[in-house]
């Protein structure tokens, strides 16, 4: 497997995002992750989705320190600072979890876990969460999901994908843009652009939309699956923040809230004003809603 590796300097002048790197490897592949907080506070792992990378969380960290938390934001695979395998065909479901997997458990050894987990950070952290219970002890899905190919895709997101799939060059800031509510600044999209040099390193971006289940069979279906029945017993707090204008994840919202019994007697915020990105819209928000429903709920 081909690997790229963006330069360094492609991250110099972040807005608002000075953190410093951290690095683990897993089978091979160098998995980027940056942290605010007490080294000893409880651990928050903040998972992006597809086009972002850990970036997305920059108003949501210093909310989540603040309160005494150990803010973790990691960059998938594919993105950020995270190494960059060359091939759409390099990308499975199963990989992208076990990438995750290998750095929060193998390298990170993290316990007491709360995961908050947006678009495909979802997807992968409640994946985790079903696989691997005893590593958890609260969930933050936030406009997210976990298709199995048996009920149909909304037609926003099949547009979506088609774009990924067609475009002649991809745009990662545009797609980012596309999904909020607020006009981000040129030095934000400028930010998203930085971890893919040329189109060489976007893989990983082409590749994502097509690894979403979309009929029964496909190849991560049946773990999906397997994953929606852990789920249906997992008794810990499970919050549901979805923001007001997400036509992609909403109908998500209520079917977690009905399925997951951890979810059951919460109040479950819905965030005013924000797209899909809701931590470009809401970050600040969104980082009391965690650092709120943590105190709410102690390990």
């Amino acid at each position: 497997m081909k690997v790229l590796r963006t330069p360094e300097d492609r991250f110099a002048d972040l807005p608002d995002f000075g953190y410093r790197p951290g690095y683990g490897e897993v089978d091979g592949v160098r998995v980027a992750y940056v942290e605010a907080g007490p080294a000893d506070g409880e651990p928050v792992l903040l998972l992006h989705g597809e086009p972002s990378w850990s970036f997305l969380y920059r108003k949501v960290m210093p909310v989540l320190a603040g309160a005494g938390l150990r803010a973790i934001a990691a960059d998938l695979v594919g993105f950020g600072r995270s190494d960059k395998p060359a091939e759409v065909g390099d990308h499975s479901f199963a990989r992208h979890v076990e990438w995750i997997r290998g750095l929060a458990f193998d390298h990170l050894d993290l316990r007491g876990l709360t995961v908050v987990g947006q678009d495909w950070g979802g997807l992968i952290g409640l994946r985790l969460v079903a696989e691997h219970p005893g590593r958890f002890a609260r969930v933050v899905a936030a406009n997210t999901g976990l298709p199995t190919g048996d009920v149909p895709m909304p037609d926003v997101w099949h547009r979506f994908r088609e774009v990924v799939r067609t475009a002649p060059a991809l745009s990662v800031s545009r797609l980012v843009q596309s999904g909020c509510r607020t006009t981000l600044p040129p030095e934000v999209l400028a930010a998203y652009e930085a971890p893919f040099p040329d189109p060489s390193y976007a893989a990983a971006v082409r590749a994502m939309p097509e690894l979403i289940p979309t009929t029964p069979d496909d190849p991560a279906s049946e773990a999906n699956r397997a994953a929606w029945r852990q789920l249906a017993a997992w008794d810990k707090p499970f919050l549901v923040a979805f923001s007001d204008r997400d036509p992609i994840t909403g109908a998500m919202a209520p079917v977690l809230k009905d399925t997951v019994p951890g979810a059951a007697g919460l109040e479950h915020p819905v965030i005013e004003g924000a797209g899909h990105f809701l931590q470009e819209d809401a970050g600040e928000r969104l980082g009391t809603v965690i650092a709120e429903f943590v105190r709410a709920h102690p390990a």
